[in-house]
């Protein structure tokens, strides 16, 4: 089916047509409502639905036997430091990560803070935020300590990761 026929599909019968597509999803709890406004009077799309999406980055590739891929490219212009990472080397190193989290008691919905340069270990403390529930909040790693401790207040982490 062409972009334009897809187009036509979900302007047709959208919640058909989306319904369609969260078909392809592998979901730790699929959707029963696709549709559906909100007491605010917005639109909730799978509202019902749960995914994990630590799991669907990175093990879903390892389970469908992509393990020995590569996942992450790391180009440090400045360092001239290269690395690559596996699907399977990266999701060891994320439950590695999370398993340190919930060492410090992070528990799903509790918000941890990172404050790392762009490099891998940004990323997998990222993806081990997501695979426990907790919510990341990423800060630029340039931030002074003034703009750096206003975006702490305003999170108000139960943890700080920084390199």
């Amino acid at each position: 089916m062409s972009f334009k026929e897809q187009q036509e599909k979900a302007k047709d019968s959208t919640e058909a047509y989306w319904l369609e597509q969260s078909e392809l999803v592998s979901w730790s709890k699929a959707p029963e409502t696709i549709l559906s406004t909100n007491e605010n009077g917005w639109t909730d799309w799978y509202a019902d639905g749960e995914l994990n999406s630590s799991y669907l980055a990175l093990d879903y590739h390892v389970e469908q036997g992509r393990g020995e891929q590569t996942a992450l490219i790391y180009d440090s212009p400045v360092s001239g430091s290269k690395q690559k990472f596996t699907f399977l080397e990266l999701t060891e190193l994320v439950a590695k990560f999370a398993e340190v989290l919930q060492k410090q008691q992070v528990v799903k919905g509790d918000r941890v803070l990172i404050y790392m340069p762009m490099i891998p270990q940004a990323v997998i403390a990222m993806l081990a935020c997501a695979r426990i529930g907790a919510v990341h909040s990423v800060v630029f790693g340039g931030f002074a300590a003034k703009e750096l401790a206003i975006r702490i207040d305003d999170a108000e982490p139960k943890v700080i990761v920084s390199a």
